[in-house]
């Protein structure tokens, strides 16, 4: 419960200043919203026009001003209207949401179907073949950038052997592709960061005394050490939640993925405002949300955790 109010606070604290920053920026940032608004209607624009819209989105009243209208709203879970669509933001970020959170979710099924097998096998074969082809592909995986890994596969397997659909959304097959684009990426990282939490478990008196009373080995590794060995990996994947957004932009436009980085980008470029802070909102909260559930789950994998101070002895 005091992890909950702890985050909770925290929570609160990174929406407020990240509200603060993305505001910030989008005043600094160029290009006029009301222009580019008026501009892609087909009428004649006038100044009376241009002044009445200013008027109307409030940008005749002074930033400070601004921003605390934008920050009551906040408050309501309202995120405002899309400057060009005419949408609630609220509702195309919900529309968009469910196929980033499917496509997060192949990125991380490709990483566990490699890293835990691949990790699992180098730490316990060290120095043998297991662990060295292990190290190559971690080399291998964290040299290559995303979207170059992104364009290797789209050549590989859409281009030359024509295995798999190139681009869009639909169908499991289109799903591979970027799900393997993310994923391979963060397999490299989680395998090396297991294969280090499983050498280190296994180096414990625990683990020794656990072989000692006879226990299959294939049990102590994925029972006892496995469980202390998934604490940082735990941790890292928490940490880098931001980074996993980050990346689902890059693949969701080189595969032309219908989510939220498609959305985002589409909006830098056309300078929409509300879309681009409700994103950056949202992924602050998905951050300090996913951060919240790696604490509470670290009692599942150790006991010790979520005992008081004091019980052990």
């Amino acid at each position: 419960m005091q992890i909950i109010k702890k985050r909770a606070l925290q929570l609160i604290i990174v929406l407020f200043f990240l509200s603060l920053l993305t505001f910030v920026l989008m005043k600094l940032a160029p290009g006029d919203p009301v222009l580019l608004m008026l501009e892609a209607d087909t009428f004649a624009v006038t100044q009376e026009d241009e002044d009445a819209l200013r008027k109307e989105l409030g940008f005749d009243k002074p930033v400070i001003v601004q921003y605390g209208m934008w920050l009551l709203q906040l408050l309501k879970f309202d995120l405002g209207y899309s400057y060009l669509k005419g949408k609630p933001v609220l509702e195309e970020i919900m529309y968009r949401l469910p196929a980033t959170l499917q496509l997060t979710a192949g990125g991380l099924f490709v990483m566990v179907l490699i890293a835990v097998p691949l990790g699992t096998l180098s730490a316990r074969y060290r120095g043998k073949l297991p662990d060295h082809f292990s190290r190559i592909f971690a080399l291998t995986g964290a040299s290559v950038p995303l979207f170059w890994m992104g364009l290797l596969l789209i050549y590989l397997f859409a281009y030359k052997l024509q295995w798999l659909p190139m681009m869009g959304k639909g169908t499991i097959t289109q799903m591979i592709l970027p799900s393997l684009t993310l994923g391979l990426g963060m397999a490299a990282e989680y395998s090396r960061l297991l294969r280090a939490g499983l050498l280190e478990s296994l180096s414990e008196q625990y683990i020794r005394a656990a072989r000692a009373r006879g226990i299959a080995e294939w049990r102590v590794l994925s029972l006892h050490a496995m469980r202390a060995a998934l604490l940082p990996v735990i941790t890292v994947c928490g940490m880098s939640i931001g980074s996993l957004l980050a990346g689902s932009v890059v693949t969701e436009t080189l595969f032309s993925w219908p989510g939220l980085g498609t959305m985002a980008v589409s909006a830098i470029f056309e300078r929409d405002y509300p879309i681009i802070q409700g994103f950056v909102l949202l992924t602050g909260l998905l951050v300090v949300g996913v951060n919240l559930l790696v604490d509470l789950s670290y009692g599942l994998l150790d006991p010790r955790i979520r005992k008081p101070k004091g019980e052990l002895s």
